[in-house]
């Protein structure tokens, strides 16, 4: 489907955007809507939709704009949300906790199938439909289930010696809260998305400062 194999990882990270986007125009009931219109919507340009589609064969027709349903559900497929991919997570602390119970895997192309921890306090705790699993436990699980992907909220200093243990058992990806930017340049086709909370929390406080100092110079 895709003219270029090789997107750009910007391109990539807007698609989740323009679904979201397209699934609340749905929710109002507007079945068709022009890359202008759409873009007034994002705050972006309408230039930056088409070449962003145009990575993926384009959609729409010059004139008419582009159906709804049918650019959010290509869209969907380009970004695998109709998969199920099994994915399991270690640790499960506050932040284990909350990823655990309160995201809906399945609404993004996953399937939570297993929660572990290193700690026996937290052995046997039920996150919903799941109960929390000792680490001992981790390579039997990763043999019968077969989990593609690992989500990591587990200390920094675990974080390196457990995605090599993972990926050694056919994990492929990994979404990673350790505090660590992991790197496993030695193992291929491993996909790594190491996520920040408190990086997206001093860009905020950055564009407080700014508008603060504009603020201040005005008078």
């Amino acid at each position: 489907m895709s003219k270029n194999e090789k997107v750009s990882n910007s391109v990539i990270r807007r698609l989740p955007r323009y679904y979201r986007f397209l699934g609340e125009i749905m929710s109002e009931g507007i079945s068709k809507i022009s890359s202008r219109e759409l873009a007034e919507r994002m705050k972006v340009t309408a230039s930056q939709i088409r070449q962003d589609l145009n990575c993926f064969g384009g959609f729409g027709q010059q004139g008419y704009g582009y159906n709804v349903a049918e650019l959010r559900e290509e869209i969907g497929a380009i970004l695998g949300v109709n998969g199920d991919h099994p994915a399991v997570l270690i640790g499960a602390g506050n932040l284990g906790r909350a990823l655990a119970v309160h995201l809906d895997y399945a609404k993004y192309g996953c399937r939570l199938c297993g929660v572990f921890d290193s700690s026996e306090q937290l052995s046997g705790m039920k996150l919903g439909a799941l109960t929390v699993m000792p680490m001992s436990g981790l390579t039997s699980f990763c043999e019968k289930c077969r989990p593609v992907i690992a989500i990591l909220c587990i200390p920094k200093e675990a974080a390196s010696e457990v995605c090599e243990k993972l990926a050694a058992l056919g994990v492929k990806a990994f979404w990673n809260f350790s505090h660590y930017d992991i790197s496993l340049d030695n193992i291929p086709d491993v996909v790594i998305e190491n996520v920040h909370l408190g990086d997206s929390l001093m860009a905020l406080c950055y564009r407080i400062n700014q508008s603060e100092k504009k603020e201040e110079e005005k008078q």
